[in-house]
């Protein structure tokens, strides 16, 4: 039986910030959401986090999950924090075990995590890392065969100590009836008057429980986060992580330095992806898509062989094969832009179908549309489609011509090949087949003088 116990009790003084530590995000998620995913996917049967600073804030952002909440008040150290977690932890027989995580340590990974557990086999397991400059971090203190005998703090160490480059990450796994016990013997007699989480490592060794170790797949896996400095620098870091892997994937990043990853990104074959890009969401590129710079999708599908041009926002859309979107076009949630379409620069979607070959391709907003195909609408063209409390269909179908500087009044229909004249205000349906105008006669009025400044 394995429980995970996730200490986010922290202040984050130094963030400066009255959003609790472990809510600021990496990857726009909190740091407390990458924890808990690489924890889920261990398949632990209880997670119990324990919160202290902002803790009604940090509950109410995962009210309705698979989580048990333990309350740190005052904060006295880690060793203090999972004494909070021990009532709630589950119990059933000597091989069950309580792993040991830390919410602003957002980018550890499942893999390492499960090597960990691994490693523990009938003892404790500790999680470590050989850094060239350890200044900081507890030390890990071998005896002459290299077993470890204890954890010595950074302000606790002496000379030949702090010399130790081999660190702890606090990151542990530990039998739970033994954690219960060892918690139960540590004290705070130390130079921040502290309970420590380490300690536990000497009374294993007192007891003669064997003590293992592993370390993470990457040195950034057990990075944390105090400052706003150190959470751009995770940022980067899994960033570029993310471009890697995609890079890896046959995908061209014009510059990797350059991308955001905020959620999942699947790419098809020859995918180019251009500078600045915003991926949020679910994300799906497939064969030949080109992404132009400053792109922001979200939830988005795109179809093979789209081009979508500069600083053009997909959000809650999906989009055919070889269509053209952008630049500065918006398809907004509801938008289905069908194969071979063009959707052209500050043109709004929302909601609407856009047929194959159908053309929008400036200065226009459809909204709660259903457009055929081969439709071509010209710029100034908008959907009347709210009444200022319910909102109506237009629909155009297969074929029709929208003339510019248009107003569709919902609900109204065009028919199929029909002509709608450039000024036009239409307000009942448009025959298929025919020219419809609203245009007011033009007229010139003789004499007529231009006022002038008194």
């Amino acid at each position: 039986m394995l429980n995970v116990i996730i200490l986010a009790a922290g202040l984050g003084k130094r963030m400066q910030s009255d959003l609790p530590k472990v809510l600021h995000p990496i990857a726009g998620q909190p740091m407390l959401s990458h924890v808990l995913a690489a924890a889920r996917a261990l398949a632990p049967e209880r997670i119990v986090v324990v919160v202290g600073h902002g803790a009604q804030r940090v509950q109410q952002a995962y009210a309705g999950q698979d989580l048990h909440f333990a309350l740190q008040q005052p904060q006295q150290g880690t060793g203090h924090a999972v004494m909070q977690a021990l009532p709630l932890l589950l119990e059933g027989d000597a091989d069950d075990t309580s792993l040991v995580l830390y919410g602003d340590v957002p980018l550890v990974q499942a893999g390492t995590l499960q090597a960990l557990l691994q490693a523990r086999g009938q003892g404790l397991a500790l999680l470590t890392e050989t850094l060239d400059d350890p200044s900081g971090y507890g030390r890990i203190v071998r005896n002459a065969a290299g077993q470890v005998v204890r954890v010595v703090e950074h302000k606790d160490a002496d000379d030949a100590e702090r010399a130790i480059r081999e660190v702890n990450t606090g990151i542990l796994a530990a039998p739970t009836a033994a954690l219960r016990r060892w918690l139960g013997q540590i004290d705070n007699r130390n130079a921040q008057g502290e309970y420590y989480l380490t300690d536990i490592v000497g009374l294993a060794v007192r007891e003669g429980t064997p003590v293992a170790h592993a370390q993470p797949a990457a040195h950034w896996e057990t990075l944390g986060v105090n400052s706003r400095v150190q959470q751009a620098q995770l940022e980067r870091i899994w960033q570029g992580e993310q471009a890697r892997c995609l890079l890896e994937q046959g995908v061209t990043l014009a510059d990797p330095a350059r991308f955001d990853l905020r959620g999942s990104l699947t790419c098809g074959r020859d995918v180019f992806i251009d500078v600045g890009c915003v991926f949020e969401g679910t994300v799906q590129l497939a064969d030949g898509v080109r992404v132009g710079p400053h792109c922001v999708l979200r939830d988005a599908r795109i179809g093979a062989g789209t081009v979508l041009d500069a600083f053009s926002h997909v959000e809650g859309a999906q989009v055919g094969d070889a269509a053209r979107i952008g630049p500065y076009a918006r398809l907004r949630p509801g938008a289905d832009v069908g194969p071979e379409a063009h959707v052209g620069n500050f043109v709004e979607l929302k909601k609407t179908r856009l047929g194959r070959g159908s053309k929008a391709n400036h200065l226009a907003y459809l909204g709660d549309a259903l457009i055929g195909e081969r439709v071509n609408v010209e710029a100034g063209t908008i959907t009347c489609n709210y009444d200022g409390v319910n909102k109506f269909q237009t629909v155009i179908e297969d074929d029709a011509f929208i003339g510019s500087d248009t107003q569709l009044v919902a609900p109204v229909r065009v028919g199929q090949g029909a002509t709608l004249g450039a000024g036009t205000t239409l307000t009942r349906d448009a025959p298929a087949g025919e020219l419809t105008l609203s245009r007011p006669r033009q007229q010139t009025v003789p004499g007529w003088k231009r006022p002038v400044r008194k």
